[in-house]
């Protein structure tokens, strides 16, 4: 097959590849870098319609022989330094570059169409844990709020091992919007009702706030309470959220 090769750090698509490290580029170019040698594997089978290139690294093979890549997947072979400027994670391994899908705003007056995950979590690394937990749990929907990271960051990527890639995303409001939502709304609290008795409704709005900060003053919300032994003062805001989600899937289950 045939390979373009690139290999200046100056060149227009090297500039633009290197933009989409950061969430501004992520959102001015709409495209993402995918690496890693099982999640580029599984999204070519999987999603192979969401790409549009293959970036090589220098040298012959290195993995790429025998990836499931359609015939109309652009390759391209990159010099030694600008592959390692995209190679974030160190991989060596070829890296897709993807369309970020289209992330429709979430109207909040309507009411909630089974657990959708209301979530403002800065870091990519905690956004990208959280989306795998979501997409495990059966998640309808993930709104990120106004201050949550990009989803297709490349630590958001990695963390999420391709999770991005079975949830529906949609764009919420700052925390202010979150007033006119629609209910039942809900937040994990130190303070709240124990969630180890809770009754799950099939539908409703769980919000996790950022990591440390919590949730804002006066936030209309029922709030919920994972029992602990008390040996930490609390838990990491992903892992909170994903007991909380196992225990509306379990309770799903149960009434399936």
């Amino acid at each position: 097959m045939t390979e373009r090769i690139i290999e200046s750090l100056d060149n227009p698509r090297a500039k633009l590849w290197a933009a989409l490290l950061e969430s501004r580029g992520l959102r001015k170019h709409r495209r993402f870098l995918l690496a890693g040698r099982k999640t580029v594997r599984e999204a070519l089978a999987q999603h192979p319609d969401r790409f549009e290139s293959l970036l090589l690294p220098p040298g012959a093979g290195a993995g790429a022989e025998d990836l499931p890549a359609p015939p109309g997947l652009e390759r391209i072979r990159l010099g030694r330094a600008l592959f390692d400027r995209l190679d974030v994670s160190g991989t060596g391994l070829p890296i897709l570059v993807g369309v970020v899908p289209e992330m429709a705003a979430i109207d909040l007056a309507r009411p909630p169409e089974g657990l959708e995950l209301v979530c403002a979590l800065g870091d990519p690394s905690n956004l990208g844990a959280l989306l795998r937990s979501a997409a495990a749990f059966a998640v309808s929907r993930v709104i990120l709020l106004a201050d949550a990271a990009h989803p297709f960051h490349p630590k958001c990527l990695r963390a999420a091992s391709n999770a991005q890639f079975s949830l529906e995303l949609r764009r919420g409001p700052a925390w202010t919007g979150l007033a006119q939502a629609a209910g039942p709304l809900l937040a994990l609290d130190g303070q709240g009702e124990d969630l180890a008795g809770f009754a799950w409704p099939r539908d409703l709005r769980l919000v996790l706030g950022e990591e440390g900060l919590g949730l804002p003053p006066g936030l209309a919300v029922q709030r919920l309470a994972i029992p602990t032994s008390g040996a930490v003062e609390s838990l990491n805001a992903t892992v909170a959220a994903s007991l909380a989600l196992y225990g509306h899937y379990l309770a799903m289950r149960t009434k399936d």
